[in-house]
């Protein structure tokens, strides 16, 4: 018989799983969670209640009639291609601190509008509103 002392392994816990499980529980939580206390947004436009802003020296008129035509301080552009738009807003990169006003048709398509505001901001634009009126 052999009664010796068998030498025992010590146990060890691997916190290194446990650590990547929390890691892509925190990951989650922050992809999925949505940080604006409305959910909803009601719009109507383009009439609204406010305080008319204080005119400057500079603007820069942007106009989107109801069909989706684009118009810089009232001369009309060639077509309605992002691209015609890209190169007339570039025109007017030496000075990115003039407001951009947009004027858009209440009945104009809502992808028009959004189209100027991504042109405008990757060209530079940082004063970017809406025209609206009572």
């Amino acid at each position: 018989m052999n009664f010796r002392n068998k030498k025992h392994k010590l146990l060890e816990i691997s916190l290194t799983p446990m650590i990547d499980v929390v890691f892509l529980l925190l990951i989650f939580f922050m992809v999925t969670t949505t940080f604006s206390k409305n959910t909803i947004i009601k719009v109507i436009l383009p009439q609204a209640e406010g305080q008319p802003v204080e005119q400057q020296k500079q603007i820069l008129t942007l106009t989107i009639d109801k069909s989706g035509q684009y118009f810089i301080d009232d001369i009309s552009l060639g077509d309605k291609s992002l691209d015609t738009l890209e190169k007339a807003l570039t025109a007017y990169k030496g000075n990115k601190n003039i407001p951009l006003i947009i004027n858009s048709d209440a009945s104009a398509p809502v992808q028009a509008a959004i189209s100027v505001l991504d042109v405008a901001s990757k060209i530079g634009f940082k004063n970017i509103t809406f025209a609206t009126q009572k």
